[in-house]
Order: structure tokens, then C-alpha cells, then sequence
């Protein structure tokens, strides 16, 4: 996954952080910060980057809608996970060639 540089070129406000605790899958708690959304064959993904270790990788998460909720769906499918990457990837060069 592309690396998000976590600075003041960044896309988004850091003053209005949409803040998510994420757990992994060793049961730590993180707390992450989507940075960005995109769609992907009609369905709504974010990505999160840890917001006490901006140096790290950022994740993709599924956004899942029921009813007025949405909540983030972690992607276990290996195909939509390389299918996601991919055009997430091409969404990132696109917006680097502008």
C-alpha cells in the first residue's frame, strides 16, 4: 500500500480527525485516523494510518452501511484485498501525476 506522508501536505484536517480504535490480531488497540475514502466496483472503502505511528503503512478498511449506521469491516478476501490495492494504488499515481 501506498505510504501516506502524515504532515501538513496532506489531503485532509487534522483539526476534525475522524478517530477509530482498531484492534489487531495480537489484541492491541490502536488508534487510527481515516485519511481518505474511495470507491471501488460501487462499494465505500477508508483508509486509516495509526495516529501514534504516522510512519506507519496505512490500512483499508470496508465501509459497511446498515440502515443510518456505517461501521469498517476489515477485508478478509484475499481477491477484493488485491482488487482494492490496486485501485487504490491507481487512485494515489493519478493524483501524483496532477
Amino acid at each position: 500500500m501506498s505510504e501516506h506522508i502524515h504532515d501538513e501536505n496532506c489531503n485532509h484536517d487534522h483539526d476534525e480527525e475522524d478517530i477509530f480504535v482498531v484492534t489487531d490480531k495480537d489484541g492491541v488497540e490502536h488508534e487510527m485516523v481515516m485519511v481518505y475514502t474511495f470507491e471501488a466496483e460501487n462499494q465505500p472503502y477508508a483508509v486509516l494510518l495509526d495516529r501514534n505511528d504516522p510512519e506507519a503503512d496505512g490500512v483499508i478498511f470496508r465501509i459497511e452501511e446498515e440502515e443510518e449506521d456505517a461501521y469498517l469491516e476489515s477485508i478478509e478476501d484475499e481477491e477484493e484485498w488485491e482488487r482494492v490495492v490496486k485501485i487504490y494504488n491507481q487512485i494515489i499515481e493519478e493524483q501524483a501525476a496532477e
